[in-house]
């Protein structure tokens, strides 16, 4: 696919497991399209088609001066002349994350269908659905100062792309709804201390990020990450504590019979990094 709205990069030696997808609309600050929503799938439907590849770090074009505040205006003035909605996308979209479990497979929440680690850089604004894309990823890094917004109320649309969901399990039901509610404007900073970004930086959110992804891929075993993540995902979709209890059990006594389970005792014993299987059952 040609790339017109979005970037693709791969790291180099250590940092050759994480990619990097960069929004890039510089010139209507990296607003959102159908278009930029199809290149994204496209990407990381190839990264997680990709063994090699554990961790994506989704951030935008810094000429921009945002991370995404929102569906592009033109975009949304035409949906108001056509009388509504339309999502600017071909019917053969990727599926990066579908076929996991049902609850997955729409927009965004694909992102938690997916084995691939997902970080949000967040370096600018981010509004609407550019907020709902960082809270979909699995861990979110930002620049201080930054303004972030639910944005939907003041123009008349409901709580979009799942984010009603999303938000109260990452930061609680009673913040979240003060935030949904009020469609107010926050900044990253605030959203640091509601636990709604993991990582505040004063410089770049990028680079920050790929330090994050660092800790990922150096000591964690691939299989470990791909399977917490699992289980993260999973048991935010039931209330059954049993039912977690007796899929960890399950994952333990499959994963102490891998190579990656005895390499990373040897690894202990002998006070050195493990060196890691690419590619483990999931």
């Amino acid at each position: 696919m040609e790339l017109k709205t979005t970037r693709w990069s791969l790291g180099i030696g250590d940092d050759a497991s994480i990619a990097t997808i960069t929004l890039s609309r510089p010139h209507r600050h990296n607003a959102w399209t159908g278009r930029m929503h199809t290149e994204l799938r496209h990407l990381l439907a190839r990264a997680e088609d990709d063994d090699s590849i554990r961790v994506v770090i989704i951030t935008a074009d810094v000429e921009g001066g945002a991370f995404c505040p929102g569906a592009d205006a033109q975009a949304l003035e035409g949906h108001a002349d056509r009388g509504g909605y339309d999502a600017g996308t071909p019917p053969d979209l990727a599926t990066p994350g579908y076929g996991t479990a049902d609850e997955f497979d729409a927009d965004f929440a694909y992102l938690w269908g997916m084995e691939t680690i997902t970080i949000a850089a967040v370096n600018g604004a981010a509004a609407g659905v550019g907020l709902a894309l960082a809270c979909w990823c699995d861990l979110r890094v930002a620049v201080s100062g930054a303004v972030w917004t639910t944005a939907h109320g003041k123009l008349n649309l409901p709580a979009e792309y799942g984010i009603s969901w999303i938000l109260p399990r990452i930061i609680g039901h009673g913040r979240a709804t003060d935030l949904l509610l009020t469609s107010r404007r926050f900044t990253s900073d605030e959203a640091f201390g509601l636990g709604l970004v993991n990582r505040l930086t004063d410089a770049d959110s990028a680079a920050a990020a790929r330090e994050l992804a660092r800790t990922l891929v150096g000591p964690i075993s691939p299989h470990a990450l791909r399977a917490t993540k699992r289980q993260l995902t999973a048991d935010a979709t039931h209330d059954d504590p049993s039912r977690s209890v007796r899929d960890a059990q399950h994952r333990l006594e499959q994963m102490m019979t891998e190579p990656d389970y005895r390499e990373a005792t040897a690894a202990f014993l002998e006070k050195r990094p493990p060196v890691w299987n690419e590619r483990s059952p999931s």
